[in-house]
């Protein structure tokens, strides 16, 4: 068993968080492109960031598999500007329309719609570059495989396909088939993603790679799951896990596929009490 009760996630969480924003701010400085105010722009829609919750799981799969988390720091930075793009394209009003995200007013209304839509295209090509930096001396192709990883997590087989779904579905409607396909792509390909790629710097072999993918996978969808049943309360989504399966069945399944999830990280000993706590946190969050 995994042991958490002592463990300290949310020291662990700042900690990791101050390296991912150090690590932001090398990527991404004051002066990096120097075209018109786009800096400003790119580095509004950064900073300060929310939790950075994608990198840090990176950084976790690695540790967990023995490797040097920051290893994998460029290929998580990559996976938090992705993450940050859709964020500055999903309030645009033709998306979501949102005035606020953390905070302060939305790229779109600080800047304008067309710088808005321009840093988030930056943002995405970015990230690929960042990826392109990590460095596994031994194993040349992981880069190669950590750029198939994070375009497959971003682009229409993963979170923009997954957005396109649930457009469709909020206009039209879905059963529950339908919605796990809707966040299985648009919350948990992400998810999934920086969780492989921390696998793919560590060296993972097969059976790890497909314990670490399963977790992640339960981790999407947990993470949704208890995100549907916080808004439920105020702001009922018919587009949901409590309205299509129900508030006890949602609450049951997070419990359940829980469980399985620190079943699947019992191999990997000690250096996964952080994906423990991790995957318990999600279960009982209030934010």
């Amino acid at each position: 068993m995994n042991r958490t009760e002592n463990f300290d996630l949310k020291k662990y969480l700042r900690e990791r968080a101050a390296l991912v924003n150090e690590a932001l701010e090398s990527l991404l400085p004051p002066s990096y492109c120097k075209t018109g105010n786009l800096d400003e722009v790119m580095r509004y829609s950064i900073f300060p960031g929310g939790k950075r919750f994608r990198p840090i799981l990176t950084l976790a799969c690695a540790e967990a598999l023995g490797a040097d988390p920051l290893k994998a720091m460029p290929a998580a930075c990559a996976f938090e500007m992705v993450h940050c793009f859709s964020l500055v394209h999903d309030d645009l009003p033709c998306m979501d329309n949102d005035d606020m995200r953390r905070g302060k007013p939305t790229v779109h209304k600080a800047y304008g719609e067309d710088t808005a839509l321009l840093a988030g295209d930056a943002l995405v090509i970015e990230a690929f570059a960042a990826a392109a930096k990590t460095r596994v001396e031994d194993r040349p192709e992981a880069v190669a495989l950590l750029v198939k990883e994070l375009a497959e997590a971003s682009g229409c087989l993963g979170m923009v396909g997954g957005q396109i779904l649930d457009m469709e579905a909020q206009h039209h409607g879905t059963d529950k088939e339908g919605l796990l396909k809707v966040h299985k792509g648009k919350t948990g390909a992400l998810i999934r993603g920086a969780a492989r790629a921390g696998a793919i710097v560590a060296g993972a072999s097969e059976e790890e790679l497909a314990a670490i993918t399963e977790y992640s996978e339960i981790l999407g969808l947990v993470f949704q799951i208890t995100d549907d049943i916080l808004d439920y309360q105020d702001d009922p989504d018919p587009v949901s896990f409590p309205a299509l399966f129900g508030l006890e069945e949602s609450k049951r399944i997070a419990a359940e596929k829980t469980e399985r999830a620190l079943q699947l990280l019992e191999p990997f000993g000690e250096r996964a009490v952080p994906l423990a706590a991790l995957a318990e946190y999600l279960l009982v969050r209030t934010v």
